[in-house]
Parts: structure tokens; sequence; C-alpha cells
């Protein structure tokens, strides 16, 4: 295989392989038989035809692409072979580092660890909801509660609080080898990311820059976080780069084939299986509607097979969400009932443009007002107007403070939790402060200036082009791009301590941002060629300015790169796990553990676990202990300290752990870390 298809193929896989799996453990799992056996029976075949049918290249050059780029004379068959290995080689160092350096957050206090108990569950029982297992504890009864944060109490059963692809991605993986492979996950995903960009990158911008695109990626400090915990991003960038460059390698093929057709099919379903990962990656997605109208409109048979694989992939994750995940999206209710009425305003607008461009007399005006536009001045004022958002968006903070009252418990806890990093901080103390009109800076913590000022000169130039009817094959990507970096800009609708709202930006603003970097760079490098300049002037000039834009990413990275964070919690947990009885019930009496350990308790040691109301008296606890024991239990009462037990039994630590976490910063970027200690104590009330 030559080094132009190994790189195609590579680059590609990942996202082929996240959607041959999710189409095969979604069923089983709705059908409450997620287990190993048929879970990997059905994928061996299901995912050798997908990757099949999304790896094959069409031998041959494509006429008429540009020079340097896949579709350029020489084809596949002209990259040389000294890119491809750099990215492998920047994807494998980055997966090394990320291993060595990787969190075990298993304790649930924010959303990694959510994910980690909902894949927990699912991997050793194949089904949802979760029960309540009242009957460990004689029945029911008023003072126990089953809830937790991310595991909600919905009816008879717990129900956990996200979408379902990101756990069904960790199962196999707790299969293998339980939380550390579960964990462990998050950097190969990582590895996948930074794999999948520097194909994207390869495919628009050419195969030479596609190693500057991986190492600027992978050295950021969002990428570097969320690849080392298990954040949903890490699936979801997946599928969107691997969708972007299916889409691309759609151009290769003939316009009616059967190859084109499948890569389409297969494109748009890993875009809209970002919505069974995410259930706000609908936002992220609708420009791939409007897109593939366009497709239809122009009677290109791809446009049927991207909107079919579209409308399956995100039909999978809507079905998902509204029958396994519906207390999630009912707290979600006041963002997702107005996404979902844009979604469906963007689809009817695209059936009325697609008829509109298929009827012959408005089609043509359609088409000839597009021709005036592409001659006339629009496309000059819209590369002028990209610079003037940048620069609204700058001097944001100046006219705008962004603050939002509480308005669930849940918003009171941020309220409470900002205040608290605002007095360490030193900061004026309001908890109501979302610091959204900062967002632009927080990319620019994150990238620095020389790469955001080469990723708007870059967006100008594309958007130009676009408009003048140049680069059709940067139509999706810009669309994606812009339609989500302004509504991430306006909105982050994160909690606004770093680096821990940086995720937000990882999704798509800074990939995205960043291949409009690298895009405004190649450009440079081919106007300063056409001015005479020798080829070693050029190649220092290319090297200079990557460094140039990898040094304020280093920067601000460089701390994190070698600081390990919550390290010890897989280890802590399976002690805690063998210290409880057998035919254990675990009551939680205290807020803080029941928070942190009621799922993990339920999930990992697999031991019926509950919390008493605020209100619970001591007298309350010993009826629910006395319960179990007439159930054929073993009451176990738990807390964070050993006076919190004491009135029930004999105090008993089963867990201690000392670690470092994530530090929290509100207005610069994220530096240090800060300690974090855990105990958990327990007592067996004696038989009365």
């Amino acid at each position: 295989m030559n080094a132009g298809r190994l790189l195609v193929r590579a680059t590609a896989a990942p996202a082929l392989v996240l959607v041959a799996w999710l189409a095969v453990s979604l069923p089983l799992l709705m059908a409450g038989v997620f287990r190993p056996a048929p879970a990997v029976a059905l994928f061996v075949p299901v995912a050798a035809l997908v990757l099949w049918l999304g790896l094959r290249t069409r031998p041959g050059d494509h006429p008429g692409g540009r020079p340097g780029s896949l579709n350029a004379p020489g084809g596949l068959d002209a990259v040389q072979r000294w890119p491809v290995w750099s990215v492998f080689a920047v994807t494998a160092a980055f997966l090394v580092l990320q291993v060595v350096m990787c969190a075990e957050q298993v304790v649930v206090r924010r959303d990694p660890a959510s994910y980690v108990q909902f894949a927990t569950w699912l991997a050793k029982h194949g089904s949802l909801p979760i029960p309540l297992s009242e009957a460990a504890f004689g029945g029911p009864d008023a003072v126990l509660d089953f809830a937790s944060p991310a595991f909600y109490q919905d009816g008879g059963a717990v129900v956990p609080q996200f979408m379902a692809g990101w756990p069904l991605v960790l199962a196999p993986a707790g299969w293998a080898g339980g939380a550390h492979g579960m964990v462990l996950m998050a950097p190969v995903l990582g590895a996948c990311c930074v794999l999948s960009f520097a194909g994207l990158v390869a495919r628009l911008v050419g195969p030479r820059w596609a190693p500057a695109g991986a190492l600027l990626l992978a050295l950021t400090l969002p990428m570097l976080y969320v690849s080392r915990n298990t954040f949903s991003e890490l699936p979801a960038i997946v599928l969107l780069l691997g969708g972007l460059s299916l889409m691309y390698d759609v151009r290769r093929e003939p316009r009616d084939g059967r190859v084109a057709g499948a890569k389409a099919l297969l494109a748009g379903a890993a875009l809209g299986l970002i919505v069974l990962v995410r259930i706000d990656g609908l936002r992220d997605v609708l420009p791939v509607v409007a897109f593939a109208g366009l497709l239809v409109a122009r009677r290109h048979a791809a446009g049927y097979w991207t909107a079919g694989g579209l409308l399956l992939g995100a039909g999978a994750g809507v079905v998902e969400g509204f029958t396994m995940s519906r207390p999630y999206l009912s707290y979600l209710r006041t963002s997702l009932v107005p996404l979902l009425a844009i979604s469906a305003a963007v689809l009817v607008a695209t059936v009325l443009l697609v008829a509109a461009l298929r009827w012959d007399p408005a089609g043509a005006r359609l088409r000839r007002a597009g021709a005036a536009v592409a001659r006339g001045r629009l496309p000059g004022a819209a590369a002028v107007l990209t610079v003037l958002v940048l620069a609204a968006f700058a001097a944001r903070p100046l006219v705008q403070t962004v603050r939002r009252p509480p308005a669930t418990g849940d918003d009171a806890m941020n309220v409470r939790f900002i205040e608290t990093i605002q007095k360490i901080q030193a900061l004026p103390v309001d908890g109501t402060r979302q610091y959204s009109e900062l967002s632009l800076y927080w990319v620019l913590w994150y990238v620095g200036v020389p790469a955001l000022l080469f990723a708007a000169f870059g967006a100008a130039l594309l958007v130009r082009r676009l408009l003048r009817g140049q680069s059709p094959e940067w139509l999706l990507p810009y669309a994606m791009v812009v339609w989500t970096t302004a509504q991430v800009l306006v909105r982050p609708g994160i909690t606004p301590d770093h680096p821990w709202a940086s995720r937000r930006l990882i999704g798509l603003v800074i990939p995205g941002l960043l291949l409009f970097t690298v895009f405004a760079s190649a450009w440079t490098v081919k106007r300063v060629r056409r001015l005479g300049y020798g080829p070693r002037v050029v190649r220092t000039g290319t090297v200079a300015g990557v460094v140039l834009m990898l040094v304020p990413i280093l920067l601000t990275s460089g701390g994190y790169l070698v600081t390990r964070t919550e390290q010890g919690e897989v280890a802590a947990v399976d002690g805690m796990c063998r210290a409880l009885p057998p035919r254990a019930s675990v009551v939680m009496v205290e807020q803080s553990t029941a928070d942190r350990f009621l799922q993990v308790v339920r999930g990992e040691c697999g031991v019926p676990a509950a919390r008493t109301a605020g209100s619970a008296s001591p007298e309350d606890v010993r009826r629910v202990a006395a319960g179990a024991r007439r159930a054929g239990r073993r009451p176990v009462i738990m807390a964070a300290k050993p006076e919190q037990v004491a009135p029930y039994g004999t105090p008993r630590q089963v867990l201690h752990l000392v670690t470092r976490q994530d530090g929290r910063t509100l207005t610069g970027p994220p530096g240090g870390t800060w300690g974090l200690t855990m105990d958990v104590w327990t007592a067996e009330p004696a038989r009365p």
C-alpha cells in the first residue's frame, strides 16, 4: 500500500469503527441484551463490511485537483512517505504520553467518572434502567433516596444522566480491563482525534501540512485535558472529523457510483451518530442537512445517501434519548426545545430550497443570482465581515458582563462553586457570573495570538473563495466550523472554570480554527514561493512559522504536559469494594459521600446502595438497617467521617485517598493543581 492510500485509510478508520460498533451495540442495549458474546459476534462482520465500503479507493488520478492536494495529478500515488510517517509518529507519541499521564476519575464528582459508572453498569448488566433494589432494604421507605449526581431516580428505577453513545464505547474496555481499561480508552480515543484531524488537514490543505496540524492540536491544553479523562467530546470529535474526511473522499469517486454512495452513507451516519454521543451534537450537524439538500438539488446521488445516513445516525440518537435518557432531556428542556425547533426549521427550509432549485424557472433565477454574487463585491465584504466579527468578540468584555440567575438546584450548586473559586482567586464574589464574554480569550489562551490571527485570515480567505464558487470541498467543513464556533463563543453554556470549560472549545472550535490556521499558513507559503524565493528559504520560513504558533500553545500547556492528577482512584475503590461484607446493603448518611459513591458502590462493587433523606434521624437509619437484616442482608452505614457512623457501630475506614486534582481558574489560563482527599468510613449496626 502506498503512502497516500495508507494516510487516507488510517485517518478514516477510527470513525468507521465507531460507526460499526454503535450500529451493533445500540440495538442490543435497547433490547436489553448488550453482552460480550452477541456484541462481538455481530461487530466483527459489520466492522469488516463498513471498513471495506468506507476505505475503498479508486485507482488513478482525479482531474483538476490543486497541486499538493490528494486530488492533484498523481493523486494518492504522489504522496510522499515522510508526512505520513510523521503523522503516525506524532499520534504514537501523543498516545504514549497520555497513557502515562492518564487520570483515574471513577469517583463521581464530574462528568468523566459519571460516564465510567454508566459504562460500568452496562458492562456488567447489559441493560437499562438501573433497578432500585428496594427489597435489599426491607422494601420501600420514605427516608431512602436512590438518586445521585448524574443518576436520576425516575419512577421505580435509576436512569443515568447522559446519552448512551460514549458508555457503549467504554463498555468493551470494561469487559477487557475493568475500570483501568475504561480510563485508558480516553488516551486511545484522544490519539484517534489527533490522527483524524491530520487526515482532514491532509485532504483539505495537503499531506505535507498534516504533521503540523496533528502537532498543533495534540499540544493544545484542551486536547491534552479531555484525552486524559473520559469526556464524551472524544468520540464526538472522531465521528465529526472522520465524517468530514469521508465526505471529502466522496468527491474522488464517480458521482453516481456505488463507492460514492456507500461512502456518503457512512459519512452521514458518522456525523449523525454524534447525537447519540452528545445531544447538543444536533446543533453541530445542522449544516449537513443543508449540504445534503444542495447535493440533491444538483441531482448528485450522494446527497440522498448523505441525508439517509444522517437521518439514521441522528435518529438513533434521538430515539435513544427519548426512550432511555428521558430525565436528562427533561433537564435540558429549556435549551433542547429551541434546538429541536431550529432543527425542524432548517429541515423545512432545506426542503423548500431543494424544491426551488429543482424547479427550472426558480432554479435558473437562483443560479443567475449566485453567479452575480460571485462576480460582485459580496465575497470581499464577507471576508471583511469575518474579521470584524472576530474584533467584536474581542471587544465584548468592554460592553457586556454575562450573568445567569440560578433557576434549578443544580444552578444553585454552580453558583456556590463559582463563588468558592472567586474567593480563592481574590475576585469579586458574584456566583451568577458566567464569564461568557471572555469566550474568545479562552480560545486565545489555548491556541495563542499567531494561530488565532492566522485562523481569522484563513476564514476570511475561504469565505471569499466559497462565495466566488471556488474550493467547493471546503463548503461543509467551513459551514460547520463557523456555525458551531459562533454559537459556542456567544453562549458556551458551561460552568466557566478552566480547564473544565475548555472541553466546550475542543469539540469543534479549536480543531476548526486550527484547520483555518493551517490553511492560511499553506496559502502564505505558496505566495512566498511565487515571489521567487528558493526552496530552502521557503522550508525555513515554514518551520519557523509552525514553531511561532507552537510557542504560545506550549506556554499554556507545558506545565500540564508533565502533571498527573486524579491518581489512585481505581485501586482505592477496589479496596473499598473488597472491604464490604458479603450480602451487604449500604446506607449512606452523609451528602458528599452519597453524591460521590452511591453509584460507585451500586455499580463497581455490585452492592445495593441508598442514601437517607436530609431529615432522616438515627432511629430512621436503624429502622432501615433492621429491614435489611429481615431481608437476609448485612446493613452497612457509610459516611465521610468516623463520628458520622459511630452511632450505629464500630467505625472502620474502607477508603483513604490523597491525590491531586486540576486547579480552577476563571479569568486566566489554567495552571497548577489542588489537593484532593477522600475518606470513607463504615459501620455495621449490631443485631438488636
